[in-house]
């Protein structure tokens, strides 16, 4: 057992530590410098999106939009994050959470662009559009896009909720003295 500890403790670190920061940085940087800085029309973004537009068209406000774009990246699993970062690597970690979400601006911008642009609407007038309709329309890799959706799915019924779960879990528990096992039935 202890040699499967060790084992992925060592490709753990292999893979999360300097290549993994080297890879995510490299690509905000790069998608911020190809993308011509994105970041400075964050102010005017965020006021059209408050503004109503009486004369647009769809189901959903401007607004609306924004909350849940927001609501489906800024989870309880980023909140978790930043507060273990801190508490493990210090109030250093800061900075390098606002470095990163600074420059991973660009990132969501790219996904949701990509997202939009391989979008498809069903006959019944519903858009269908994600990553996987990217990689199979744009990169044209529809086994890639079926390989994508596969670990998405498989990832949504393991990580996708535990770190959610523990943290509301671990909250509950040192906050009020509940029980871990009640606040995964409730």
């Amino acid at each position: 057992m202890s040699y499967i500890n060790d084992f992925f403790s060592q490709l753990s670190g292999l893979l999360w530590g300097w290549p993994m920061i080297i890879l995510l940085l490299g690509t905000h940087i790069f998608l911020t410098i190809r993308l011509k800085f994105p970041q400075r029309h964050i102010v005017k973004a965020v006021k059209l999106s408050l503004k109503p537009d009486k004369g647009s068209k769809g189901d959903v406000s401007q607004f609306g939009a924004l909350a849940t774009a927001l609501a489906a990246t800024i989870g309880t699993g980023n909140i978790v994050g930043v507060a273990t970062a801190v508490a493990l690597g210090g109030p250093g970690a800061v900075m390098w959470c606002w470095l990163t979400g600074l420059f991973g601006i660009s990132t969501k911008y790219a996904e949701g662009l990509l997202a939009v642009k391989y979008r498809e609407r069903t006959p019944e007038g519903r858009m269908l559009g994600g990553p996987m309709y990217a990689l199979e329309k744009g990169m044209h890799c529809k086994w890639l896009a079926v390989l994508f959706a596969l670990f998405t799915a498989v990832a949504a019924f393991g990580i996708g909720n535990t770190v959610q779960a523990n943290a509301i879990a671990t909250l509950t528990q040192e906050t009020y003295n509940i029980s871990p096992v009640i606040v995964g039935i409730v």
